[in-house]
Parts: C-alpha cells; sequence; structure tokens
C-alpha cells in the first residue's frame, strides 16, 4: 500500500499551516469520503478523509464531487459538534497510520471546549471516529463491537472510552543505532542469501510505518546507484542493512524539509532524482540538492483522483457489459430456437405432397382399412414410386387432411417465425451496436449516456438495468442537460478534428450519432459509416459551398474524403482492418425508418471509397 506511515507523517507536517483554520462546511458525499470544508487565511481548502479499504487516506482536494440531498447520520453528528470550531493541531503517533486532529471552540456561555478526531487509515479497517474532551467516543463512521473486546480487539461505539489500536511491531522512531536495527532483524533472517528478495516482507513484519514495496524501491534504488552488494556474506549483509537503514532515516529526519522528492510513473516531477517503480505506487525518497516547491497533499489528490477515476469506470463499464451481455445471451437462444423452428418447416411441401398423393389415389383403397403404409406413384417424381406413412388411428382420408393440416400449420408458422427472425436479427445487430458504443467510451459520461439510453430501450425491458447500484447514484447526481431535440444549440459533445481546411465530427453513441445526422449536421455535409461493420456516424462539415451545389462530393478534395474515411474506420469495429469500404453520401440522402433503433439510418445516392 502506498499510503504508508512515512507518507502519512509527511502529509501532517504539510497539513499544519491549516493551524487556526476554522471549520466552516462538512460533507459526506458517500459512506467511504468525509470533506471537512476549512476558511483559513483568506482561502478556503477541503479536506478528503477517505476510508475506502484499497484507498484509504487524507490529504487536501481540489476535486468537487456530489454530495447526497440528505446528510448522513454521522456527517450531521460532525456537523453539530465541530463546525464553527478551529483547527487547532495535526499529528500522529510514531509512524502509525492513525491521524489525530484537535479542534477548539466556544460554547453558548463562551466557556472553551475541545473536539477530537481520529482518523485511523488501516485498509478494510479504516475508520473515522469522533470524541470529547475525556476521549469518550460520541460517534464513528463505522461501528465495531466485538464479543469478546481485548488489547487488540477494541470495542469502536458511543459512550465508551476510546483505546488506541496496540501493534506487535517495532517502532522504528525507537531503534537509537544501527546495531539496535540489525539486532532486532537478524533473528528473523537464517540466510543471507534471501536478503533481497525476503527483506521487504521482513521489515514489513517487523517495523510499523513502511510497506512492502516502499523497501522494494529503496533496493531498487540502491541498486541503481550501484551502492548494493551482492554478495552472500555476512558483511556485506549488514552492509547493504545499513545502507536502508541510512535511506529511511533520511527521508524521516528531512519529512519537515524541502529535501524530500517524489518517485511514481504516473505524474512527472522534475527532480534532481527520478526513478520509475509501477503505476500502482510513489515513494518518498530524501534527495541531498535543493528542490522546488512541491505539495504533496495535492500530488496525493491527483494521483488518487486519476486512479479512482479509472477504477470507478472499469467497474461501471464491466457492471454495463454484464447486463447487456446476458441479454445478448437471450436473443442468441431465441435465434437458436427460431431456427429450429425454420428447420422444421423444411418438410413443410413434403406433408403437402402426401395430402395429394392420399387424396388422389383414394379410389384404389378402403377408406376404413387400417393401414400403417401405402405405396403410390408420385406425379411429382416422374410417376415413381413412394411410401406415405400412415396413422393407423385414422381412415385413409383423415390421414390425408391430417397431413393437409401439418402443411397449413407449418406454413403459416414459417410467415411468423421468419418475420421473427428478422427481427431478432435487428435486435442483435442493435445490442453489438451498443457493445462497440461501451468498447469505445473513454469516460463514466459516455457510459452514463449508454445507460440512458438503453434503459428507455423496449430490448432491455427485462432487465434490471434502472436497480443497478453503479448507475442509479450516478444517473441522480448527473447534471441535467437539454436533450438532443432540432435546436443546433443543445449541449452535446462529439469527438472533434478539425484544422483550417475542415472539420470532422464523431458521434459517440447512438443517440448522439442520431442527432449528430439528422439533426445537426446541415443537408450538404457528408455522412460517412463503414460498410457492413457496427462504426459511429461521421460528418465531414463544409465550411464553404460551392457555386454548383448539385455536386458537391465532386468539388471535395480526394484527399480530404480519404482523411474522413480514415477517421470513420478509426470509430468502427473495422479499424484493425485492411482495405475497409466506407461508404458517404450528402447529409439529405440519409435517412431513419419509422420505429428504427437509435443510431439506425438508411442511405442512397452513395459512392464507395476504400481505407488500406
Amino acid at each position: 500500500m502506498a499510503f504508508d506511515g512515512i507518507v502519512t507523517k509527511a502529509i501532517c507536517s504539510e497539513l499544519s499551516f491549516l493551524e487556526g483554520a476554522r471549520i466552516d462546511k462538512i460533507f459526506q458525499p458517500n459512506k467511504n469520503n468525509i470533506i471537512l470544508g476549512m476558511y483559513n487565511k483568506g482561502k478556503n481548502f477541503a479536506l478528503n478523509i477517505c476510508t475506502e479499504s484499497s484507498n484509504c487516506r487524507i490529504h487536501l482536494t481540489t476535486h468537487s464531487v456530489s454530495n447526497p440531498q440528505v446528510a448522513p447520520n454521522f456527517c450531521m453528528i460532525l456537523r453539530k459538534n465541530i463546525l464553527g470550531l478551529h483547527f487547532k493541531k495535526i499529528y500522529t503517533l510514531d509512524l502509525e497510520r492513525l491521524v489525530i486532529i484537535d479542534f477548539e471552540g466556544l460554547d453558548d456561555v463562551d466557556d472553551v471546549f475541545s473536539r477530537k478526531l481520529i482518523i485511523e487509515i488501516m485498509g478494510k479497517h479504516s475508520n473515522v471516529i469522533l470524541l470529547d474532551e475525556q476521549n469518550i467516543i460520541i460517534d464513528s463512521l463505522r461501528h465495531i463491537k466485538h464479543d469478546e473486546p481485548n488489547e487488540k480487539n477494541r470495542d469502536i461505539i458511543p459512550h465508551i472510552r476510546y483505546k488506541f489500536p496496540i501493534s506487535d511491531k517495532y517502532n522504528f522512531l525507537e531503534i537509537s543505532n544501527f546495531n539496535n536495527f540489525c539486532e532486532i532483524l537478524s533473528p528473523k533472517i537464517l540466510n543471507v542469501k534471501i536478503l533481497k528478495d525476503e527483506l521487504p516482507n521482513i521489515i514489513f513484519n517487523t517495523f510499523n510505518g513502511f510497506s512492502k514495496n516502499f523497501i522494494y524501491f529503496l533496493i531498487k534504488k540502491l541498486i541503481e546507484q550501484k551502492k548494493w552488494i551482492f554478495e552472500s556474506d555476512i558483511t556485506s549483509y549488514k552492509t547493504n542493512l545499513h545502507l536502508i537503514y541510512d535511506e529511511i532515516n533520511n527521508i524521516i529526519d528531512n519529512i519537515d524539509s524541502n529535501k524530500l522528492s517524489f518517485c511514481t510513473d504516473l505524474y512527472f516531477n522534475k527532480r534532481d532524482y527520478f526513478l520509475y517503480f509501477n503505476k500502482r505506487d510513489y515513494f518518498l525518497y530524501f534527495s541531498n540538492t535543493e528542490n522546488s516547491p512541491f505539495s504533496l497533499n495535492f500530488f496525493i489528490d491527483d494521483f488518487y483522483f486519476s486512479k479512482e477515476t479509472l477504477e470507478n469506470f472499469t467497474n461501471y463499464r464491466n457492471s454495463l457489459l454484464k447486463l447487456i451481455l446476458n441479454v445478448l445471451g437471450k436473443y442468441n437462444k431465441r435465434l437458436i430456437h427460431i431456427n429450429e423452428k425454420l428447420k422444421d418447416c423444411d418438410n413443410m411441401n413434403t406433408f403437402r405432397i402426401y395430402g395429394e398423393l392420399i387424396t388422389a389415389n383414394l379410389y384404389k383403397f378402403d377408406n376404413n382399412s387400417k393401414l400403417d403404409l401405402i405405396s403410390v406413384e408420385n406425379y411429382y417424381d416422374n410417376q415413381n414410386i413412394i411410401d406415405i406413412p400412415l396413422d393407423k388411428r385414422f381412415s385413409i382420408s383423415q390421414n390425408a387432411k391430417r397431413y393437409f393440416k401439418k402443411y397449413n400449420k407449418l406454413k403459416n408458422a414459417l410467415e411468423v417465425v421468419s418475420i421473427q427472425k428478422s427481427e431478432t436479427e435487428k435486435e442483435l445487430d442493435y445490442i453489438q451496436s451498443i457493445i462497440f458504443e461501451l468498447e469505445n467510451s473513454s469516460d463514466i459520461e459516455n457510459l452514463v449516456d449508454i445507460y440512458d439510453e438503453i434503459s428507455d430501450n423496449i430490448v432491455f425491458k427485462d432487465t434490471p438495468i434502472a436497480n443497478n447500484k453503479y448507475f442509479s447514484d450516478k444517473k441522480n447526481a448527473k447534471l441535467k442537460k437539454s436533450k438532443l431535440t432540432k435546436n443546433k444549440n443543445v449541449s452535446f459533445n462529439p469527438i472533434k478534428y478539425s484544422n483550417d481546411d475542415y472539420i470532422i465530427l464523431v458521434g459517440r453513441n447512438n443517440i448522439e450519432n442520431d442527432y449528430l445526422t439528422l439533426k445537426y449536421a446541415n443537408k450538404s455535409d457528408i455522412w460517412f459509416h463503414v460498410k457492413d461493420f457496427h462504426g459511429s456516424h461521421t460528418i465531414l462539415k463544409i465550411l464553404k459551398l460551392p457555386s454548383d451545389t448539385s455536386n458537391i462530393l465532386d468539388s471535395i478534395p480526394y484527399e480530404l474524403l480519404c482523411r474522413a474515411a480514415k477517421i470513420a474506420v478509426e470509430h468502427s469495429k473495422a479499424k484493425n482492418s485492411s482495405n475497409v469500404p466506407v461508404d458517404f453520401c450528402e447529409v439529405k440522402f440519409v435517412k431513419k425508418p419509422n420505429g428504427s433503433k437509435p443510431g439506425m439510418v438508411i442511405y442512397t445516392n452513395y459512392r464507395t471509397i476504400y481505407v488500406k
């Protein structure tokens, strides 16, 4: 985990400038986040406290979030107890991921009183706890009640005294020198050959405040600086340990200085020394030269905002894709069932022939005889003898009627099932277009637009989309947008390619495709779409009409047509194919059939260009 004890201590050290700030706003956007709005020296600040298991942290934030219309209970208790108080002090205990904020204010009779906020940053056990002056719990974000509480299993419920968590690990700040550090670790390292690979895990399990990845980073840094010794003797072992010990001490000793730099490959920062580790972590390290001003709080804010945005987008998309794939599976099964019915209809003409031949040869047989087979001449097949099976329970004439009945039943079924197959194939094609939209979505707003589209579509009427947990809150929090009507001034956001010579617009989903082509584009603009593949509608805006408007396509440079066709291919399922045909025509030749699905159009008077 990146937000370890060292980062916690550095964050709190940086937040000390807020001492004296007044708490003027408190929000709880969701069950895991608390936002404290503060005013200090003419500026407003927002302190974000996050208890989400994989992203627990505390830092200043500049990213706004939507808040529920009705504040949760814990938010109301915080407002009642600390709203209007002053931010007196923020500090940590040693290298524990535990932050304490002291607040102070005046009561109704101008007596000074205090409150204390404990932020426990402990993964899935993270919590925010409000205490009174006697350290009695007023309330907490999460209530914890153990059947048998002990020193480790603490009860976190109102009206009991708060107890700090107890750890079996050593406190690194109490280590007086390297010999003491080495003595603590030596019994746990039985083989010096495993030092490089196992040391991070050993230090993590021995001392508070360090993540495994942080120790891996220090070793990697020492190796790249060519300080790490790969020999397996005891002297090399102690030398390497001493290097790590010094690196950790340098970082801790300089937390309050301007000599701490950051290492990450997600955030570029010009420093005297810069290393890359992986995309999920960032690390403090000591720099011997002066550095430019750097805000750890806002770095953390941007890092986690990007991370959570990507995680939310992935969760939303996967959730929506699962729903759509379920519908796709149902329609695929329906198509299989329809094809089976159509296969049964292949024999309907045989039943008609049987009925006609029995009727034509009825005079040759005793109608009341109980036969299971008759042989007659088939005048449809050069008078060749054909065997016709009969049901002995019925007379020969009744068997003929039964064959005619089967024929008529299958004939009627063929008409109905053929229509059902055509409709089902159209629905499958539409569902595939939705999947294409999902695959090409780039942000959560795109997903919400797709969600809005399918929520109102009859294809998904039996799917519990409206109750989906990922989209219900997002849809409610979404800003109300103007509907896509004929008004060309409404807000919509197609993908745009432009320079001085042209403007090319690309729809991001079916609803936007319809609006872009049928409402927004002028009749003289040029419409592009990849032939026989799902893709976005692409519009080439004509910036200057030629004098002869009867041949607009001939007046456009071929290179510009190729450019627009290539963009259409890039936003289609054929983007990885070669020699892709792209149809294009004037917008006035693009029509939408009545009752057709969003994004579905027909077009005439078109030409085709091939994109290699």
